[in-house]
């Protein structure tokens, strides 16, 4: 019989007056925040920041491990992200009002003497990066509410 596989759990805590959050994965913890314009300390990435970070380095070691496995020169990636969202006037074929379309500009420098075939080829692997499938298909997220003690 195959055991299961552990899901690591991320726990993320806030305190009783501001924006900053804890956040924990085994043995990481690190911090959250909103800049001070929009009400918080900016002590911490943003939200935001977070996401972008997740895709852009899924898409980095993504490309990592398929130049590796082909032994190819790849000496270096370099991925740049931006987020922005196109609301509803600038939506032609938006289905409700409040509608809005996520748009995330991601950039790529590879490093080293690649040819412009293998190059061709990383740009298409980088649309595979397991974060990116995730925040192209359909993403469920399923809310519980744990009962006051």
């Amino acid at each position: 019989m195959v055991e299961a596989l552990a899901v690591p759990e991320v726990v993320v805590r806030g305190g009783a007056a501001g924006l900053e959050q804890e956040i924990e994965a085994g043995t990481h913890r690190w911090h959250a925040d909103e800049p001070v314009s929009v009400g918080g300390t900016g002590k911490g990435p943003t939200p935001y920041d977070f996401l972008l970070g997740a895709l852009g380095a899924c898409t980095s070691m993504t490309l990592r491990l398929y130049a590796d496995r082909r032994k190819w020169p790849l000496e270096g990636v370099v991925v740049r992200l931006r987020h922005s969202r196109i609301h509803r006037e600038d939506c032609i074929n938006c289905e409700t009002k409040d509608a809005s379309i996520e748009h995330v500009e991601r950039t790529l420098e590879l490093k080293g003497p690649l040819t412009d075939e293998q190059r061709e080829k990383l740009l298409g692997i980088a649309e595979r990066c397991p974060v990116h499938q995730t925040l192209q298909h359909s993403l469920q997220v399923h809310t519980t509410l744990v009962p006051a003690a």
